[in-house]
């Protein structure tokens, strides 16, 4: 899905359609409701691996390794009904 800014809001905002933009996302930006330019990644020589994705998540502190790739999956959410108070409070 691509982002839609207008040329004030792109300005304003312009650090964070650069990170989009690195993360490979698409950023039209529009004058007076008509868009008038595209702001997107260049096309690289080739895709990145999985791990190669992993690894740039993991130096710019996104996700980080597991302490023990064999052990269960735990729920982050420490109350029941955690997901669905976020979802009903998105509405």
């Amino acid at each position: 899905m691509n982002l839609t800014l207008s040329t004030y809001e792109a300005k304003a905002r312009f650090s964070e359609v650069i990170r989009l933009v690195r993360e490979g996302r698409t950023v039209r930006i529009s004058y007076h409701g008509k868009p008038v330019a595209e702001i997107r990644p260049l096309q690289e020589e080739r895709k990145k691996t999985l791990e190669e994705h992993l690894d740039d998540l993991e130096r710019r502190g996104i996700v980080s390794p597991a302490k023990d790739p064999n052990a269960p999956l735990e729920p982050i959410a420490h109350r029941p009904g955690a997901l669905q108070r976020f979802l009903d409070e998105r509405d």
